[in-house]
């Protein structure tokens, strides 16, 4: 478990932008169920891919013309019980940190792991997302 003191500003810098952070599993639950359309759902992580790529590229993201009617995101190694509930709707996914998944009336339809995250630039994830957007939002 990190302090929170640490990852304050990490989750602050995706919910300035208007993501809903969940923090326990009942919270993921009714965020996937009740968000009717799309959901883009970030397991955010205090490593340095989702400081220099994950985070800007998704926020890069939600400035497409189409983007999800809905924003969310749970934090590795804090929020332990909403990492692990998210991470059941992610399956067949292994556990990923941090991942990217965009949920279509409660669906997983589209998924980015770490391995997706660490090798490309922000610029990349966002046209990845973006193109998901096009076809799902």
């Amino acid at each position: 478990m990190y302090p929170a003191e640490l990852v304050q500003p990490m989750k602050d810098d995706l919910t300035n932008v208007g993501f809903t952070q969940l923090t326990n599993a009942s919270e993921v639950d009714n965020m996937i169920s009740n968000t009717q359309g799309t959901l883009l759902m970030v397991v955010n992580s205090v490593c340095g891919c989702a400081a220099g790529n994950m985070r800007p590229g998704v926020k890069l993201s939600v400035q497409h013309e189409k983007a999800p009617n809905g924003l969310a995101t749970v934090f590795a190694g804090v929020d332990t019980e909403a990492v692990a509930q998210a991470r059941k709707y992610f399956l067949p996914y292994p556990p990923s940190s941090p991942s990217i998944a965009l949920f279509k009336d409660g669906k997983l339809v589209h998924f980015l792991e770490r391995h997706h995250i660490e090798g490309g630039t922000a610029q990349m994830i966002a046209a990845n997302l973006a193109a998901a957007y096009d076809e799902f939002c």
